[in-house]
C-alpha cells in the first residue's frame, strides 16, 4: 500500500456523506454529500494501524468549502508527472 503524504492531490472514489464533512463556506451548507471524483488536497496524515487523511476540498477560486477525514480505500492519488520508477 502506498502511503500518501501532505499536499498530495487526490480524487474521491466514493461519495462522502454529509455527516463526515466539515462544510466551511455558507453557500455549501446544503450539500448532502461529495460526489465521486471530487478533487482535494491532503493537509494532514494520521498514522494508526492504517493511515487516514485529512483532505481539503476547494473551488476554482481556491476557497475551501469542505474538509473530511478519508481512508486509503476512499481516495485515488492523482499524478501530474510520469514516474519512471516502479
Amino acid at each position: 500500500m502506498t502511503i500518501l503524504k501532505t499536499l498530495d492531490t487526490i480524487a474521491t472514489l466514493k461519495p462522502i456523506a454529509r455527516n463526515r464533512l466539515t462544510l466551511v463556506e455558507p453557500e455549501y451548507q446544503t450539500v448532502q454529500q461529495l460526489p465521486i471524483e471530487q478533487v482535494g488536497t491532503i493537509v494532514e496524515v494520521y498514522f494508526r494501524e492504517s493511515p487516514r487523511y485529512l483532505v481539503e476540498f476547494a473551488d476554482l477560486q481556491g476557497r475551501e468549502y469542505a474538509m473530511a477525514v478519508l481512508e486509503p480505500h476512499e481516495v485515488l492519488a492523482l499524478h501530474y508527472e510520469l514516474s519512471l520508477t516502479s
